[in-house]
């Protein structure tokens, strides 16, 4: 895998869900050399730990090559599942140490097989602290509930 060092892709991260379960959304800022794109959505169904996954999910698909990436997520779900956790339960088949059946296994799945494209380093950030990237981050995620919910 060739990896661009010369940059690296900032990824923030963050899910929301009216309701859990309920109408749900992502949201996810990109930036790199200057740039910034943003991207949201949402279900009508789903849980606030699926609008987490598929918030990183979603902004990975959009790298185009290998690339160096710093995702920053609120989610501890999120960051110590792929972080700590994931290793384990490929060993196990997809299970917990209580041999319990991984939630979101599709989504980890997905999540898995996108981070073996980059060079990614996960970081945790306090929600709703301040942080300027992260909060927009949560307001396009609440624009994915939005926009489902005016959804007929």
């Amino acid at each position: 895998m060739s990896i661009n060092d010369s940059k690296t892709v900032e990824i923030y991260t963050d899910g929301a869900c009216k309701g859990n379960p309920g109408v749900g959304g992502w949201g996810a800022l990109l930036r790199y050399a200057g740039q910034e794109r943003e991207i949201f959505g949402g279900e009508k169904l789903t849980t606030n730990n699926r609008m987490e996954l598929l918030a990183a999910i979603r902004a990975l698909e959009l790298l185009k090559r290998p690339c160096k990436v710093h995702l920053h997520t609120d989610s501890q779900y999120v960051q110590k599942g792929i972080s700590q956790w994931i290793d384990s339960w490929k060993i196990h088949n997809w299970r917990t140490s209580g041999k319990k059946q991984v939630k979101n296994e599709d989504l980890w799945r997905l999540l898995d097989q996108l981070t073996q494209q980059h060079e990614i380093e996960w970081y945790w950030v306090r929600g709703h602290s301040g942080h300027t990237h992260n909060e927009r981050a949560d307001e396009l995620a609440n624009r994915g509930v939005e926009m489902i919910s005016s959804e007929k």
